[in-house]
């Protein structure tokens, strides 16, 4: 299965073309950034497929990360991406950030929980806990840091996403440790690819996942630009 995943939900602008059949990661380009996506993301995009060698008819699905993350570059990964497809006539598959954050540890088959929170501003983050071996333990919320810091009651998690140091930072002294904190600007594009193929497109839909009310507008321009780009 060929693969096109689309990022620009946080703090970079990326895309990678996976072929699941090698299991290898053909093609790839993360930009480092906080505004501009809508600017950077159509070129970034030709650069990854002619890199790939891959034409856009033949892929088999299109993966794009749907938030919770930046309203405005979430929505413009989104409109890409549903752009693409409909001019490839492509399925487009939705992912979580808080899942691809935590996928590399829950890959790993540890038996510790692994704790993805995302920065939401004004003391709150998003957060998800899911167990060692994915199964939920805390759904996906918006929560106050100090309610965020009651997953202590889990045991010594793994502490995953743009916010893993601030809980790291607040994180109570007479819990156990946190055994590992990784902090990263946006989810390895990599395991966006790799949850892409492995979800079921009537349920893995590419919409925004918000988590709290959007205050941002679709950009209906990118979309055109991506159907350009696919035709």
């Amino acid at each position: 299965m060929l693969i096109l995943a689309i990022d620009t939900a946080l703090d970079a602008c990326a895309a990678g073309v996976l072929d699941t059949r090698t299991s290898k990661l053909i093609a790839h380009e993360s930009m480092p950034m906080k505004r501009g996506h809508a600017e950077a993301l159509m070129p970034l995009l030709g650069r990854v497929m002619a890199d790939s060698g891959i034409a856009f008819a033949d892929l088999d699905r299109i993966a794009v990360t749907t938030g919770p993350g930046s309203f405005t570059g979430l929505r413009v990964g989104l409109s890409a991406a549903r752009g693409l497809g409909l001019a490839a006539s492509k399925p487009v598959v939705g992912i979580t950030t808080l899942t691809a954050y935590a996928a590399p540890v829950v890959s790993e088959n540890m038996d510790a929980p692994v704790i993805a929170a995302i920065d939401a501003r004004h003391d709150h983050v998003y957060f998800q806990v899911v167990s060692g071996n994915g199964s939920s333990l805390v759904r996906p919320g918006v929560i106050p840091i100090d309610e965020a810091l009651e997953a202590a009651q889990f045991g010594a998690p793994y502490l995953v996403g743009n916010a893993a140091e601030i809980i790291a930072a607040r994180w109570p002294s007479d819990a156990p440790a946190p055994l590992r904190v990784d902090m990263q600007p946006a989810p390895e594009i990599s395991w966006v690819a790799w949850l892409g193929a492995a979800v079921n497109p009537e349920t893995a839909l590419a919409r925004p996942y918000y988590l709290r009310a959007p205050d941002a507008k679709p950009q209906s321009s990118l979309m055109q630009q991506a159907a350009l780009a696919a035709s």
